[in-house]
């Protein structure tokens, strides 16, 4: 009888000490996977870094893709955050419903799809009317534009045929038949960049965050011989004033017509690395950094300036 307890009294020891085993990470220690989609990629990059730079024990595993590759990736366990440019679909909650998994989704900045051309191309205005037309094949040639000074086929590049920036520009113009559109994928941001940059009849389409960091070598170079066109929603504009291009300010006055929305979606179901990292973005300097990328952060960084009289 003694033995038996003693057995009992066992494994009811590693039951307790296997039921209090701590998690293998939490906000400041650890090592998780991250996605997110490529057009949020400089962005994205700042924030982890940033945050491994202050808690050297953290560790992010980061891949870049397509957004729908990036959001399948999370919801099946590859990924522990993505961050993306919409919700998650019907279908995609169905995943956690099924799994009872609970998530989060937290809104962290509005970002704009900036559109560019190279700098042999005139031409930097266009309306949403006519980027409506364009999309529904009704204009193909730089001079069907109004203000159109460039000659030759409009040539619609995009970085993948699954991103983020493709999804949001025909969810925008209501496009059900792509085969009437010129449209080139060229597999990223900033061969995006490059293919605009050597065709003067190319109009690119890009996360402004690729090209509007100041402070970053990599946006210098890659905004060298560029134009960001200015984009109206009227079809009459009648100044110049009319125009906006995805400057931050203007993303955050929502002026600029071609703005999307920012999320970071958690399946993380303890208090982890993945909490630590959302928790600095929205309480603190990550909005910071968000600024600094050029977006407009949900929840702007606060900083203090005390002035002292003399």
């Amino acid at each position: 009888m003694n033995t038996l307890l003693k057995v009992w009294m066992g494994f009811s020891l590693l039951s307790l000490v296997a039921c209090s085993s701590p998690p293998p990470d939490n906000p400041t220690h650890g090592q998780i996977g991250v996605t997110a989609d490529e057009s949020l990629e400089p962005m994205v990059e700042s924030i982890y870094k940033a945050y491994e730079g202050v808690y050297p024990n953290a560790k992010f595993n980061v891949t870049f893709k397509p957004e729908e590759e990036a959001i399948a990736t999370m919801l099946r366990d590859s990924a522990r955050l993505v961050f993306s440019t919409r919700e998650l679909s019907e279908r995609e909650k169905a995943v956690f419903a099924k799994e009872k998994i609970k998530y989060k989704s937290i809104f962290i900045a509005i970002d704009g799809i900036a559109l560019i051309v190279g700098r042999q191309n005139p031409d930097s205005l266009i309306t949403m009317p006519e980027l409506d037309a364009i999309f529904q094949g009704q204009i193909t040639r730089w001079e069907q534009l109004k203000r159109g000074t460039q000659t030759g086929p409009i040539v619609l590049v995009f970085d993948n045929s699954n991103s983020s920036n493709l999804n949001f520009v025909l969810n925008q113009f209501k496009v059900k038949d792509i085969s009437r559109i010129k449209i080139f994928t060229a597999k990223s941001n900033k061969e995006v960049i490059e293919y605009v940059r050597k065709n003067p009849t190319a109009l690119g389409f890009i996360g402004v965050n690729w090209i509007s960091d100041g402070d970053s070598p990599l946006a210098a170079e890659l905004s060298k011989n560029l134009r960001v066109l200015g984009v109206s929603e009227k079809a009459n504009p009648a100044s110049i004033e009319d125009y906006f291009q995805p400057f931050q300010k203007n993303l955050g006055l929502k002026t600029y017509p071609l703005r999307r929305n920012v999320y970071v979606i958690s399946r993380e179901a303890h208090a982890g690395l993945g909490s630590g990292l959302i928790n600095y973005i929205i309480r603190d300097v990550g909005g910071l950094l968000i600024e600094k990328s050029g977006l407009w952060p949900a929840k702007p960084y606060i900083r203090e300036v005390y002035l002292e009289k003399h």
